[in-house]
């Protein structure tokens, strides 16, 4: 998130004595009745490292997973001595009461809901019964409002005179009234005006958008206009219909974080319809799997990021309508690609009259969404704390992600702030050294974990195939483990000690001071029982303040030195080398899913900065220049071309998603790192200057080797110095079964050419491979109109006839850079002839 100030942290560990339970079961009829997979295993070969977290046996790459358990009531009784989780690690055991009390919480409520609301599905539908709904034949309005002493429903339908629609209200601080249909018709018609007004205890009648609103706009030729909420209830021939299944939950995702409102060239905000027919095709041409959608959240204040929500069902109106962003959505399902929400339920906006903090009015806490005081605030981001003890907060939430997951059809969501919600403390000025009473003690907010419980408990149980991530810089554990062994129940969570290690070398380091072992150590450092999302850099490394990773490394020459008519200067060389790099190494080495901002996959050489007073709101940095790698000329070109095949060569070999890590040679004096990801190898030379002839790379198994991926091949603006027609033939090293005489402690063996800032990913021949039914890039699923080989051979082009080998500079030929350009890797029937 953009403004959580908690220092990064290695992988870590949590405990929390029970506290007297506030019963979740003191209200009899409340409102309305009605997998963590391990993945990993890092070995690090030289004795001078070692890591500080729990490593796997090294002839191992998994880890049995405990078979789900159907915990009742009944268990909660016994402290819950045997959850699975204890299995994972023998720390845990000296926090069982933290863990007992955590789960008895969370049963408590979910019986509780079970009880009350007929279960956690039928609770969650909370936005067919408050709001604005229509029941029959009437539109019927209910609003949570308990310190209310009268209100009415006011807009456009009654010209803003509430006297004749007055609310009632029933014991568990619900106002509602029903209109009947007149003639027919809803007496509120579709896209009118509506507001929520509401007597408070002080004498004083206030105007408040309603809390469950699915639409709310203002007046844009007036400054500072405050929101009205719009009833959003199209007739069925205005409806979005959605036409597309939702695609496949990936073995690994490969995320595109996305800003609709900045991803235009023009220096305006972008619509949805926009960003569907523009953007998406590039993502997809990427060879990316999912898209991930900041700022769909009604925030009244642009320059927030989205994070500042102050409407949680309406869709920000700045980039369309409803039905837009469902167009939106459906074409992404159209390409293949699934689509993640970023959802913030860390904390609310503080606008008092077009957001939920206009219903606080001096309530107590059981009679507000948020908690009161200065509990209720956070001091560093200036916006208001949820309080998830609360009975129709948790229905507001969970109704929240059903709603976004229903009605517009999201694969899943990145869940922002999730430290802040963790801790009584936000994380605010806290350094986490990963001892586990950090994680496990009385700064533990039990109240908000059982919310992320109910919530993951939810999201699977609709869509088993949900991807839900966390974004934790403290690094909880068993967070990413399911609900069901005693985890809070995500699927990832975000790698966010990684950028902070590369922004640190790039500004802090020269390249000789770079440590392989601590690179390695950065990438490879989390719970192995838990999956993470690893990304060099997000929107926070591109936000005003700070640079992206290009114009760290090649700043000014940007402007000036990114033509290839001209020889590229050291510092251009240099930039686009380590640009590739850093990004392919952390999708390699560093998760078990990988994440990249929208615009820095080619290297875009400017920071993000929102129209605010600041900057006399200015949009000039609020957009996406497309056009830099679209042109030909421009070495952009060379860093879009190298993401896209990053991301085929995970297609192809789906090493991302492999239980097989295995870190192998980390020199420091040599300045390179060789690892092991799936059935690859990877050979990383961060020395400036040095070449290593003949270098000698371990591996697994024996056979023959050829380049899958060179990052110094021509077509990504390299040298060309790797020859990939060359075979490498294994040798076995040392006794076979017995580690300590093999090479790094790998059996096998194989001799490379290592130029200087390059990596090279080398695959295994297998020798009795099948041929592919179809010929040439078909094979793999892609579609466009130049085939262009990993290997640096231009293949026969579709649009301009033209053919190059490896010896020459490759272009993608016509408007490929748009369409998307196919990597064909070698296949094994052309290799054994």
């Amino acid at each position: 998130m953009l403004c959580l100030t908690a220092s990064s942290s290695p992988s870590p560990s949590p405990s929390l004595p029970p506290r007297p339970s506030r019963p979740a079961a003191d209200r009899p009829g409340p409102g309305i009745s009605g997998g963590g997979n391990v993945r990993l295993s890092a070995v690090p070969a030289p004795s001078s490292l070692r890591w500080s977290w729990p490593r796997k046996a090294k002839s191992k790459f998994s880890v049995p997973v405990s078979a789900p358990r159907d915990y009742t009531m009944a268990t909660a009784e016994d402290g819950f001595g045997d959850l699975p989780i204890y299995d994972l690690d023998p720390k845990f055991a000296g926090f069982k009461d933290h863990f007992s009390y955590r789960m008895k919480k969370y049963l408590e409520q979910k019986h509780s809901i079970e009880k009350y609301e007929g279960g956690l599905e039928e609770f969650s539908k909370g936005y067919l019964k408050f709001g604005i709904n229509t029941e029959n034949d009437a539109t019927v309005y209910r609003e949570w409002a308990p310190a209310a002493k009268d209100a009415q429903l006011i807009g456009d339908f009654n010209n803003w005179n509430g006297s004749g629609h007055r609310m009632t209200k029933d014991n568990f601080g619900v106002w509602s009234i029903r209109i009947s249909h007149v003639n027919g018709k809803p007496a509120i018609p579709h896209n009118s005006k509506v507001k929520f007004r509401f007597h408070r205890g002080d004498g004083l009648w206030v105007d408040r958008v309603p809390a469950w609103i699915r639409y709310a706009t203002f007046d844009a030729s007036k400054f500072g206009a405050p929101y009205d909420g719009v009833h959003w209830d199209p007739p069925t021939g205005e409806r979005y219909v959605f036409k597309h299944p939702r695609p496949r939950k990936p073995d690994a995702p490969r995320i595109y974080e996305a800003h609709v409102g900045m991803s235009g060239e023009k220096p305006e905000v972008s619509t949805y319809r926009e960003f569907a027919d523009n953007v998406l095709p590039r993502i997809k041409a990427n060879n990316y799997n999912t898209v991930q959608l900041m700022a769909i959240m009604e925030h009244s204040y642009y320059a927030s990021f989205g994070y500042h929500v102050t409407n949680f069902f309406a869709v920000s109106s700045r980039s369309g309508t409803p039905e837009d962003l469902k167009y939106l959505v459906d074409k992404a399902h159209s390409l293949g690609l699934r689509v993640l929400m970023d959802v913030v339920h860390s904390h609310a906006s503080s606008n008092m009259t077009d957001g939920l903090n206009g219903y606080d009015v001096g309530q107590n806490t059981q009679e507000s969404y948020f908690h009161t005081g200065e509990r209720g605030y956070h001091k560093l981001w200036d916006s208001r704390l949820f309080n998830y003890a609360n009975w129709e907060v948790l229905r507001y939430l969970l109704s929240n992600l059903r709603y976004w997951m229903d009605e517009f059809m999201f694969d899943g969501f990145r869940f922002d702030g999730v430290t802040s919600m963790l801790y009584n403390h936000h994380g605010i000025n806290m350094s986490f050294a990963g001892n586990y009473k950090e994680y496990f003690g009385l700064d533990t907010d039990v109240d908000a974990v059982v919310y992320m419980m109910l919530a993951n408990h939810l999201m699977h149980k609709i869509l088993p195939e949900a991807t839900v991530v966390a974004e934790d810089v403290s690094g909880m554990p068993v967070l990413c483990r399911s609900v069901d062994e005693g985890g809070v129940g995500f699927d990832y969570r975000l790698a966010m000690a990684i950028p902070d290690r590369w922004i640190d070398y790039l500004k802090n380091k020269d390249d000789l001071e770079w440590s392989m072992s601590a690179i390695a150590h950065t990438l490879t450092n989390r719970r192995y029982t838990e999956k993470c999302i690893a990304y060099a850099e997000s929107h926070d490394q591109s936000i005003v303040g700070d640079k992206t990773m290009a114009f760290l490394l090649m700043d000014k020459e940007m402007y000036t030195g990114m033509s290839d008519l001209q020889p590229a200067s050291p510092t251009i060389d240099r930039g686009i080398a380590l640009q590739k790099m850093i990004h392919f190494i952390t999708m390699a080495l560093g998760g078990d899913g990988y994440l990249n901002f929208m615009g820095n996959e080619f290297g875009h050489p400017e920071w993000i900065d929102f129209p605010r007073e600041g900057n006399n709101w200015s949009y000039d940095k609020c957009r996406r220049q497309w056009s830099l790698s679209d042109i030909d000329h421009l070495r952009y070109k060379y860093m879009n071309a190298f993401d896209q095949a990053m991301n085929a060569l995970d297609d192809k070999f789906s090493f991302l998603s492999s239980s097989k890590q295995i870190v192998s040679d980390m020199n420091e004096e040599k300045k390179i790192i060789v690892f092991e990801r799936g059935d690859l190898v990877f050979v990383f030379n961060f020395h400036p200057s040095k070449t290593y002839d003949g270098y000698k790379v371990g591996c697994d198994l024996p056979g023959k080797y050829k380049v899958a991926l060179d990052s110094d091949a021509l077509m990504f603006g390299g040298h060309g110095r790797v020859a990939h027609d060359n075979d490498h033939f294994t040798s076995p090293e040392g006794v076979p079964g017995v580690p300590e005489t093999n090479f790094n402690n790998r059996p096998n063996s194989f001799k490379v050419l290592s130029p200087p800032r390059t990596c090279v990913a080398y695959y295994r021949v297998e020798e009795k491979a099948e041929k592919p039914k179809d010929e040439g890039a078909a094979s793999w699923g892609k579609a466009a109109p130049g085939y262009i080989d990993v290997e640096a051979t231009r293949v026969k082009d579709a649009a301009d006839g033209e053919a190059t080998s490896g010896s020459k500079k490759a272009s993608t030929g016509g408007d490929s850079s748009k369409k998307g350009i196919n990597f064909v890797f070698g296949s094994p029937d052309k290799d054994n002839k």
